[in-house]
């Protein structure tokens, strides 16, 4: 117990020191610069790697993004989705009061991983257990939070499953809630699988994760934002400093780059791991660097890494709105089915935003229309049909970059919407248009 405690004293007083140097100037992570990020020169020192709009889910950079890794404790992220997903449903509350069972309480203790201490004999709120399980990544917390959601550990890692399932990721292995390997959990490891089985998911996977919970709670931000805090575990207090060091004020902070989130990963199996967002200019994007370089508790590879993708993708695209109400050649009309017009004008229905690479102009984008079959009849829209009915999509297109997007689509989709209300023509009409109609397809 006195080597973990002297170990503890010493790695605090050197993070300290590193942050007090960077804040001073003394001492900081190597800044890029605009000339080193271009994508031939970019070589991250990562097993693999993503960037995407958080949004569209448009993918800006990619390294071996489909290979499945240990993501140790970027796990957290889905359970922590679940746990604000039963907030939201009534089923806990942030005041709500949680007994520690004694699975959680025996991982709590082990000072060698990121813990707070809890105490078997109290409970915490929801909030706490919330905030340590984010800002200090503690292993104990989030089980505690995962057996109140689900009342064992194995039923909240099936929901883990059918959540990341349910959201297209079918080869994802998890096995804790914590991102410990199995053996790491004592009784609370997962029945049936090895005691060396980790959780993996993709980095492509993981920028899923983060999109759906910033798309969902973005209240999220405002915990993973902190950069300190005192956890209260009812005898003590614990001074939990964020593990993201990319945040203002930590040593591995860029001014050009406002990180505000979300959660890092480390293990022996993993290396170091990190899902970074970042909202700059009026946007936002999500990274994820796994298998970064990690020699000791100290090493800032990973937010290296991760400054030099960000970088990357603010030099070397320009963020582009697509207004609302617009048209695009020859995809600006639809036919009509017994309409007093025989065609419909549609435009796109919401603006949107697209990264263009840097020398790609906004006039290298096209759009191809599909419509919406069960508005149709006889191939056209069947009138009458109210103004601003969702009448097909758009497919946009860029030439001169391939585009794709983190549910597999190689285009930007967009709702497709009429312009006016497509009125029904009278009798006459229709009588005479099938007259003509007849005698056209007679000769």
């Amino acid at each position: 117990m006195l080597f973990k405690r002297t170990k503890k004293f010493f790695l605090g007083l050197v993070v300290a020191t590193t942050a007090f140097a960077a804040s001073a100037g003394i001492f900081s992570v190597p800044q890029v610069s605009a000339d080193s990020t271009n994508v031939q020169d970019l070589n991250l020192d990562v097993k693999s790697a993503i960037a995407v709009d958080a949004k569209t889910g448009q993918i800006l950079y990619a390294k071996n993004e489909n290979q499945a890794l240990p993501i140790a404790s970027m796990s957290k992220l889905i359970s922590i989705y679940l746990v604000l997903q039963a907030i939201k449903e009534g089923k806990l509350s942030w005041n709500q009061k949680v007994s520690v069972d004694s699975d959680s309480y025996e991982v709590s203790q082990d000072t060698t991983m990121s813990n707070v201490p809890l105490l078997k004999n109290h409970t915490y709120t929801v909030k706490q257990l919330y905030q340590a399980s984010l800002i200090y990544s503690a292993n104990g917390a989030v089980m505690t939070l995962a057996n109140a959601v689900s009342g064992s550990q194995k039923k909240f890692v099936d929901k883990m499953r059918s959540l990341v399932k349910s959201w297209g990721i079918k080869d994802a292995e998890l096995y804790t809630s914590s991102g410990l390997d199995n053996d790491q959990v004592g009784n609370a490891k997962y029945p049936g699988a090895s005691s060396d089985a980790v959780n993996k998911l993709s980095a492509k996977d993981m920028a899923l994760v983060a999109e759906k919970i910033l798309k969902y709670y973005p209240d999220i931000l405002k915990t993973t934002s902190i950069t300190k805090m005192k956890f209260n575990n009812g005898t003590s207090e614990t001074e939990m400093e964020n593990w993201n060091w990319m945040l203002k004020g930590l040593s591995s902070a860029y001014t050009e780059l406002p990180v505000d989130g979300l959660k890092t990963g480390t293990s022996d199996s993993a290396g170091a791991d990190f899902t970074g967002t970042v909202h700059k200019d009026g946007h936002r994007i999500i990274t994820v660097v796994m298998g970064a370089q990690h020699t000791s508790d100290t090493d800032m590879s990973r937010f290296t890494q991760t400054q030099k993708l960000m970088s990357y993708v603010y030099n070397n695209f320009t963020y582009t709105k697509i207004a609302a109400n617009q048209t695009f050649k020859k995809a600006s009309s639809l036919p009509t089915f017994h309409g007093k017009k025989l065609t419909a004008k549609v435009v796109n229905q919401k603006s949107t935003n697209i990264w263009l690479k840097n020398g790609v102009s906004s006039k290298n984008i096209s759009a191809k229309l599909a419509a919406n079959k069960k508005l149709y009849k006889n191939g056209g829209l069947g009138a009458p049909l109210a103004k601003g009915k969702n009448v097909g999509t758009l497919s946009l297109s860029v030439k001169g970059q391939q585009l794709s997007f983190l549910n597999g689509s190689t285009k930007l989709k967009l709702a497709a919407v009429n312009t006016q209300k497509i009125e029904k023509a009278n009798i006459f009409v229709i009588m005479g248009r099938s007259i003509k109609n007849f005698f056209s397809n007679l000769f």
